[in-house]
């Protein structure tokens, strides 16, 4: 079934495209840890057939690190963003860079000691960003938040998300990525697409349409499902297998060619 979401209408050639696209709650579904989540298992070829006929301008922008970002999607390493843009991967399968200074080891105890508040309430250091989960224990997400904020270092500042408040540099984010990456081969000269569900996407969303883009959202507990594109990640994925089979047509129509191996075939 075609999507709801048209293609040639909205973003013209879609062999043109950039394509940026957060992983929990946009790709794979969430679930009560991030160690629990479970990619499936067509996912990182749909990704590998989307890269190759967007000549590689797909980059992952993620709260994850990106080791654990290509742990979700192994053997694929695509280009990525991760820990809010606090470290990126600018080729595929490439050197990773940190874009800001790691926490301390000294601060990470100090936050650790929230983890005392309720046994579902859990620190995840990500390096120069980090994270305190607490799905386990909704209750304690105000108090979660108002701790943090307290114990706030001025490079640092407050974002939450769903069931999470993460720390991450002030400097770097989602949309100061995503603005890197077209300033870049293979992304420069490209319309980008970013596709998110929470507030750490906010700024790709508005990076992408400040680009001449468009910021694509999914539905779940922060964007109301009759404000959002998508209705949830398998919806998501259904319209990316679909883009994939329209640039493998536009390819084949007059283009350069590019494999033609099917979307849904894991790697």
């Amino acid at each position: 079934m075609e999507s709801a979401i048209p293609f040639d209408d909205i973003f013209g050639d879609v062999r043109n495209l950039a394509l940026f696209l957060d992983l929990d709650g946009t790709l794979i579904d969430i679930a009560p840890t991030p160690s629990g989540a479970l990619p499936p298992a067509e996912l990182a070829g749909l990704l590998r057939s989307l890269s190759l006929g967007l000549q590689g301008a797909v980059a992952i922008l993620s709260g994850r690190t990106i080791a654990a970002i290509d742990g979700l999607l192994a053997p694929l390493q695509l280009r990525a963003a991760g820990a809010h843009g606090s470290e990126i991967r600018d080729d595929e399968a490439g050197a990773i860079r940190d874009v800001a200074p790691a926490l301390t080891p000294a601060f990470i105890e100090e936050v650790r000691s929230l983890a005392d508040l309720d046994p579902g309430v859990w620190v995840e250091p990500k390096g120069a960003a980090l994270a305190v989960h607490y799905r386990l224990a909704e209750h304690c997400g105000p108090e979660v938040e108002r701790r943090l904020r307290a114990m706030l270092p001025a490079a640092l500042e407050v974002r939450p998300g769903r069931m999470v408040v993460e720390l991450v540099d002030r400097n770097t984010s989602k949309g100061a990525a995503l603005q890197g990456f077209m300033r870049r081969p293979p992304f420069d000269g490209r319309q980008p697409v970013m596709i998110g569900d929470d507030v750490g996407d906010l700024a790709a969303f508005a990076a992408a349409e400040d680009l001449g883009g468009r910021g694509l959202r999914v539905g779940g507990e922060f964007f109301d499902s009759n404000a959002a594109e998508f209705s949830g990640t398998a919806e998501v994925r259904r319209w990316l297998a679909q883009l994939a089979d329209r640039i493998s047509s536009a390819q084949g129509s007059g283009g350069a060619s590019f494999s033609s191996t099917p979307p849904w075939i894991p790697l």
